[in-house]
C-alpha cells in the first residue's frame, strides 16, 4: 500500500485487511483474521460465513470499480472471487503464490486463468508459472528484509531482559487456535522433560494475538496447575516473536511461516504439526501432498536441513529428544548456519517496493 501511494498518492484502499492496513488508511469491510482457518474439515465447518463474506466483497468490488484487486494469499479465498472480477473486466492480482511446488504444479494454469499477474514470494516460483503461460514475478520475501543477516542475539536477551548466559527455549505453538488446541500439551510434555534434563531452562512463549494467548494459557493452566512446580516457567508474550527467537538457544514451533523466520534468526529449530486426524486422512488418502518435507527451510533447501515431527511422530518425547541436544551446544553448527545465510540472501528483494512496481506495471500496459 505504501509503495502504490508513492505513486499514485490518490490511490484509495478498501476490502479486508488487518489493523495495519487499517492504520495505513484502508477502509476495512471485512477483518482479516476471519480467513485464517486451515485444514479442509475445519473450513467446512466454516464454509456458509465464509461463502457470505466473499459474496459480499464481490458485491462491493463491483460497485466500487477499482483499478486493480489485489487478492493477497488466502487462495480458497480469493482465486474463485479474482476470476469472476476478471471476466468482469477488473484487473487482479495475486499476492503471495499458492504452494504449487509442494501441492500440484498443474494448479499454476488454473491460478493464471483467474489472474493477471501473481507475485511471488520464492524465486523458485515464477520458472514454475512460465512453463504454463502465467505471468508471475518474484517481489522478494517481506521477512528476508525485516532480519538481519547475522542476528544480535545479546541485543534481543537485553531488550526482554533475559541474562546473556541463560539456556532459553522459544516456545510457539501456531497462530491458529486450532494448531495451538492439537499441539499445546505436546508442546508442554516437552517443556517438562526437558527442565527435568536442564533444570534451570527457560521457556518464553510469544502469542500472536489475545485470543491465542488466552487459548495457550487456558491449555497451560490444564497441564500445570497453580501448585504445579512448572506452572510459572513458560512465560507468555504479546508479539515479539522475532526478538524472542533471536534470543533463543532453541526454537520449538508450529510448521508455518514461524519455521522461516526461525531460519533468518538463524536458530536452531524443531519443527513440528498436526493436523485434524479426518483432514490428515483425507491428504494422504488422495496423495494431495507433492513434496516428502513440509517445513520452509527444508522445502527452499532441497533437502532436510531441520528436523520435522508430524502427525503421530510429534509426541512429548519425540520433541524433547530432538531439542535437548540444540539446548546444550546453544549454537547453530557451521554448515547449517551457512546454508541458513544462503538461503536468507536468495530471498532478499525490496517488498513493498517491488510488489507496487509489479502492480502499477500491469497497470500501465
Amino acid at each position: 500500500m505504501a509503495g502504490l501511494r508513492q505513486r499514485f498518492p490518490d490511490a484509495r484502499f478498501a476490502g479486508v485487511g488487518g489493523p495495519l492496513m487499517a492504520q495505513a488508511g484502508m477502509e476495512i469491510w471485512h477483518a482479516a483474521e476471519r480467513l485464517s482457518v486451515m485444514g479442509l474439515v475445519e473450513v467446512l465447518r466454516h464454509l456458509p460465513g465464509l461463502l457470505a463474506l466473499r459474496r459480499d466483497v464481490y458485491r462491493r468490488t463491483l460497485e466500487s470499480k477499482p483499478t486493480v484487486f489485489v487478492g493477497i494469499d488466502a487462495p480458497d479465498f480469493n482465486l474463485g472471487l479474482e476470476k469472476r472480477l476478471k471476466v468482469a473486466g477488473i484487473r487482479t492480482v495475486h499476492y503471495v503464490s499458492p504452494s504449487i511446488w509442494a501441492w500440484r504444479e498443474n494448479r499454476a494454469a488454473k491460478i493464471g486463468r483467474s489472474t493477471d499477474r501473481v507475485l511471488c514470494l520464492f524465486p523458485m516460483e515464477p520458472p514454475i508459472y512460465a512453463r504454463h503461460r502465467v505471468d508471475a514475478r518474484f517481489v522478494g520475501h517481506p521477512l528476508a528484509a525485516a532480519f538481519a543477516l547475522d542476528p544480535d542475539k545479546a541485543a534481543a536477551r537485553h531488550a526482554l531482559g533475559l541474562p546473556p548466559d541463560a539456556t532459553v527455549l522459544a516456545l510457539l505453538p501456531g497462530s491458529r487456535l486450532d494448531e495451538i488446541d492439537r499441539l499445546a500439551f505436546h508442546f508442554l510434555g516437552a517443556v517438562e522433560r526437558l527442565r527435568a534434563q536442564i533444570p534451570q531452562l527457560q521457556v518464553i512463549a510469544p502469542m500472536a494475538n489475545a485470543r491465542c494467548r488466552t487459548a495457550f494459557a487456558a491449555r497451560r493452566d490444564r497441564a500445570f496447575d497453580e501448585s504445579h512446580p512448572l506452572h510459572d516457567v513458560v512465560q507468555l508474550l504479546d508479539g515479539r516473536a522475532h526478538e524472542v527467537m533471536i534470543a533463543a538457544d532453541a526454537v520449538l514451533l508450529a510448521s508455518g511461516t514461524a519455521a522461516l523466520e526461525a531460519m533468518l534468526a538463524k536458530r536452531p529449530m524443531v519443527v513440528a504439526y498436526r493436523l485434524a486426524p479426518l483432514t490428515y486422512r483425507l491428504v494422504r488418502l488422495f496423495g494431495m501432498m507433492r513434496t516428502q518435507v513440509y517445513s520452509l527451510p527444508n522445502i527452499l533447501a532441497g533437502r532436510t536441513i531441520v528436523p520435522e515431527l508430524m502427525q503421530d511422530a510429534c509426541t512429548a518425547q519425540a520433541l524433547a529428544d530432538a531439542l535437548a541436544p540444540m539446548l546444550r551446544a546453544r549454537a547453530l553448527d557451521p554448515a547449517t548456519r551457512a546454508e541458513f545465510t544462503r538461503l536468507h540472501v536468495s530471498l532478499r528483494g525490496d517488498p513493498g517496493h517491488d510488489a507496487a512496481a509489479a502492480v502499477a506495471e500491469l497497470l500501465s500496459a
